[in-house]
């Protein structure tokens, strides 16, 4: 394999297709239905490229099938679901390549800050995406709502990831 190039292999050598059910592409359309939903643009349109591409690999048959359950299956929620912020992308690629990130955020009492820190996780609650992160500023973990972040840069700067576990944090804290 030559970076960027692609794959080369034999002439005789064949790779199978993605083999789906019906039923395993029925819970991708469904589930594409769930993220439509979601809070965050940036997330809804990776999902969006990543469900078109598997899509354009399913047999034809199952493909059609695919396409008629995402014409007639749609899923409402209560609230207003408006879209709040476009920094998951960004804040999920900091978090598995340990990148430290600036935000600038404001509070629940509507003051502003730009803060650096080492995103550690990422939770979704009644409708809000937060970064679990470890604040620079406060020398403490941070809960941070992404619909309250003006701006995220993610930095070419790395940080020592942190040895705990989410669940770990949860049972500590909680």
């Amino acid at each position: 394999m030559e970076e960027g190039k692609g794959y080369a292999i034999s002439e005789y050598y064949r790779l199978p297709p993605v083999m789906l059910s019906e039923s395993e592409a029925n819970a991708l359309v469904t589930a594409e239905q769930l993220v439509q939903q979601n809070s965050d643009d940036s997330f809804v349109k990776a999902y969006s490229g990543a469900i078109a591409k598997v899509k354009a690999v399913l047999k034809h048959s199952l493909q059609d099938k695919a396409n008629l359950l995402s014409e007639r299956i749609r899923i409402f929620q209560k609230a207003e679901n408006k879209r709040t912020s476009s920094n998951l992308a960004a804040l999920q690629f900091a978090l598995t390549n340990f990148c430290l990130t600036t935000i600038k955020y404001t509070n629940e009492a509507n003051l502003a800050s730009d803060r650096t820190v080492e995103p550690f996780a990422l939770v979704s609650t009644q409708g809000n995406w937060l970064l679990l992160a470890w604040c620079r500023l406060r020398h403490e973990f941070r809960f941070f709502r992404l619909d309250r972040m003006q701006k995220v840069e993610v930095l070419t700067e790395s940080f020592t990831p942190h040895e705990m576990t989410l669940q770990e944090y949860f049972d500590r804290h909680y």
